[in-house]
């Protein structure tokens, strides 16, 4: 019978065959059951009610030391970190990506259990982000920190963090314009709908007066204030001898405003402030809706995104924490095991075996001696070693893969610079046919001229033109947000659809990370064997130590005796009394490697021979060949690599070409690639993942980015994909394409409202109360066509 796994009480993740048992609860590890055991014991189990199993497991590597946080104490830093602080009061706001349920709110906003020393804290999720105000005479802001820490709560501090950025008042502006349009446009609708019903001719004449009054002064702030960024636009257009669409728009509430208060003051209505006001109110939730975007995604990161706050620096009197501005040329710094190495140095002590995963995109460590060059960015796996800083943050590599080619921008999309072709004749025909239609009425009836001149202004205004693009993007940039990929504007979908190239990046992006297959080549190894080596490898840090590790089944680590790591080579130690080795071929058989293989490999010597050696290849994500499938038969697929060609037999079936597969690229070789791509007309699109992709993700038509956590680093982009919707990539792309027939059909409906309203307004019997009502009407019209086409054809392709 098979025995049923047990979930661990806190994170839910299945606790082995060897669960840790607290007062009859399960845990899959020690950090899961101090977390738990201290929310038990400060009576605050409702974290646990809320959701199942809420909790966070922490990874080995973000455990912290007991000097990961000490440069909190540094005053300087202190200050920028801090949003206030007087009289021994604080308050400090930090993101913590790991906040994903009401479990979480709840628990952060009941700190003040835990320590006595906050006062009050808040949760804003969808920013994820928790504003603690404390005292810091009751706690630090370093014991805060190691708090949120110690309950899995790590908050994301880097160099980029401590640069406060001006808030952009444009949001909150936009907000109250959209509240001021709003207050207004409800109340006219209501002073102006008896006007509208039969037997309003009966209205009593002083409340008409009234009505009308209260109707103006209510329109004033929206067309002042509300519109102004409509009349900036036009008038800045002009001076450039540029007609653009916002300039019928202005031309539009101007002649509403005008037309009403002239027949207010004339006494013959109560004119269409209704329309005006109406008018501005869906153009401002046009804006807004297309404008807003993930709050907790950052799209325009840094290389101060991936450093660290402060660094540990050796000097005669001892160690001291110092922020990294301080780093200077000439400096020794101390780099302890999963640390950045934040500038170029020379390794003084120590041997190094450093992760350059992130910079270079190989994914197997690079084994470092004394007086050896090691570039920043790199991430030391093993000892803590001592480094000669040889450039300053601002001069190093990683600062220049970050800067490279970043003054290129996006062209602006075809379909805005169409839009704004096509509203220069717009503007000057519609003038034309309203000057026209009014000289033809004049002689004859002047009435009916003034209804014809102004009736066609306002039927044709181009508002539901202007409407068309941002709700329709606005409806797919959320469609494509519940289903997995984030964009950072609008813009991409257009972009999107137009691409022909597709290149691909390899480690992290069509392959995993943290995971590789993983063969043993030899003689069979048996159980005992196996449990042997998994607890060798039990005590070594390297990333291939800890594959093993996770590849061997069963939790019974075996005691290990003279257990030693000696760094680019191998580890070794006694069990039984037995030796047993384990790293390069070179260590272990004394035999050097042959150069034509390329594969990495780990040997194994025990029972007085050599048993054989592990075998990695790299793990592809899931769905990998149908997503090349789907994508050959549109797009030219190319694959550009920092890892060398071990991988190439593997990926010739899939992406057939051997042309376009390219490997020990190193980042400026992926820009160039890109480049030249583009300059033969080839626009394309970039998947990557790391540092080494930056120059090629921003220079390519759309920049995207694979990532297993969406809220954790990823370069500056276009759009972040989560890992698990890799497999959805040729429809994501499809659906940029159908979003652009949703447009162009938006496009034809309002031009084929323009031309039934304009045929009845030319005749002088269309009246400006009736083409006041259909003006709105369209704009409506239009925007439900585009957000219901949106969500419809979402479900009919399956997204």
């Amino acid at each position: 019978m098979k025995k049923e796994q047990l979930k661990c009480i806190h994170c839910g993740d299945d606790c082995g065959p060897a669960p840790i048992i607290w007062n009859e609860k399960p845990f899959c590890c020690h950090g899961c059951q101090t977390v738990y055991q201290l929310l038990n014991e400060n009576q605050m189990d409702k974290y646990y009610e809320l959701e199942t199993s809420p909790g966070i497991k922490i990874k080995t590597e973000q455990v912290p030391n007991e000097e990961k946080y000490a440069f909190l104490e540094i005053d300087e830093i202190k200050e920028r970190l801090l949003d206030f602080s007087d009289s021994g009061i604080s308050k400090v706001r930090f993101f913590i990506p790991s906040i994903h349920c009401a479990s979480c709110i709840w628990l952060l906003e009941n700190l003040h259990t835990l320590n006595q020393g906050i006062i009050q804290s808040s949760v804003n999720f969808p920013k994820k982000e928790v504003s603690v105000t404390f005292n810091e005479n009751g706690i630090s802001l370093r014991k805060l920190v190691e708090l949120l820490a110690s309950i899995h709560y790590v908050p994301e501090i880097s160099q980029q963090s401590l640069e406060k950025p001006t808030k952009a008042k444009s949001d909150h502006s936009l907000l109250i314009k959209i509240g001021i349009a709003g207050f207004s446009f409800m109340n006219a609708m209501l002073y102006h709908f008896p006007q509208y019903l039969p037997g309003s001719e009966n209205l009593e004449t002083d409340f008409r007066l009234v009505f009308a009054w209260l109707s103006f002064f209510l329109s004033i702030p929206v067309l002042v204030y509300c519109g102004n960024d409509y009349f900036l636009s036009a008038y800045k257009s002009l001076r450039k001898k540029i007609i653009s669409i916002d300039l019928p728009i202005a031309l539009g509430l101007i002649t509403l405003f005008v037309q009403s208060t002239i027949e207010i003051v004339g006494g013959h209505g109560i004119g269409y402030f209704d329309s005006l006001t109406g008018l501005v109110f869906f153009l401002l939730i046009g804006k807004w809706y297309q404008s807003k975007t993930y709050a907790a995604l950052t799209f325009e990161r840094n290389y101060k995104s991936y450093f660290p706050v402060a660094v540990t620096k050796v000097t005669n009197a001892g160690n001291e924490t110092i922020p990294l501005d301080k780093l200077k040329a000439g400096d020794r710094i101390l780099i302890r095991n999963q640390e950045l190495i934040p500038a170029d140095s020379t390794i003084q002590k120590g041997k190094a075996s450093i992760d350059y995963s992130f910079v270079t995109g190989e994914s197997i460590p690079v084994s470092k001696n004394e007086g050896d060059f090691v570039f920043a960015g790199g991430r030391q796996t093993g000892s803590a070693i001592e480094l000669l800083v040889q450039k300053e943050v601002e001069q190093s590599y990683l600062t220049q893969l970050w800067n490279q080619d970043n003054q290129t921008e996006k062209a602006t999309p075809p379909i805005s610079l169409l839009i704004n072709k096509v509203s220069q004749y717009f503007t000057v025909i519609i003038i034309t046919i309203a000057l026209t239609a009014g000289s033809f009425w004049y002689s004859k009836d002047i009435e009916k001229a003034v209804f014809a001149f102004t009736s066609v202004l306002i039927i044709a205004c181009p508002c539901a033109l202007a409407l068309t693009i941002p709700f329709t993007f606005g409806s797919t940039i959320r469609q494509f947000g519940r289903k997995g990929l984030y964009l950072k504007n609008t813009d991409v979908i257009e972009r999107l659809s137009k691409i022909k190239s597709i290149v691909f990046d390899k480690t992290g992006t069509i392959t995993h990370t943290q995971s590789s297959r993983t063969e043993f080549v030899g003689n069979p190894l048996n159980s005992e064997q196996l449990r042997k080596i998994k607890s060798l490898v039990f005590h070594s840090t390297h990333p291939l130590s800890k594959i093993i590790f996770n590849t061997i089944r069963g939790n019974e680590i075996l005691k290990v005796e003279s257990f030693k790591e000696i760094p680019s080579l191998g580890i070794s130690g006694k069990i039984d009394g037995k030796t047993i080795n384990m790293g390069s071929r070179y260590f272990v058989t004394g035999e050097e490697k042959p150069e034509e293989d390329l594969r990495t490999q780990v040997w194994v010597y025990m029972n007085e021979k050599v048993a054989g050696y592990f075998q990695f290849e790299n793990n592809y994500r899931q769905g990998l060949s149908e997503t090349i499938s789907n994508l050959q038969p549109n797009y030219q697929l190319h694959l550009i690599s920092g890892d060398n060609e071990s991988e190439r037999e593997n990926l010739v079936p899939l992406f057939k070409d051997h042309a376009r597969l390219n490997f020990n690229q190193s980042p400026t070789d992926k820009l160039k690639y890109i480049q030249n791509l583009q300059l033969n007309g080839d626009t394309s699109l970039m998947i990557g993942d790391g540092l080494n992709d930056a120059g090629a993700l921003n220079e390519s038509k759309v920049g995207m980015v694979i990532a297993d956590n969406i809220y954790n680093f990823t370069p500056a982009c276009d759009a972040i994909l989560q890992s698990d919707k890799f497999s959805s990539l040729h429809r994501f792309i499809k659906f940029s394409k159908t979003s652009m027939k949703i447009v162009w059909l938006g496009f034809l409906l309002s031009f084929l409202y323009n031309f039934v309203g304009i045929s009845f307004a030319v005749q002088g019997s269309l009246s400006p109360i009736i083409a006041a009502i259909l003006m709105p009407l369209s704009s409506v019209t239009v925007v439900s066509f585009a957000t219901i086409s949106v969500n419809f054809m979402t479900k009919k392709v399956k997204l």
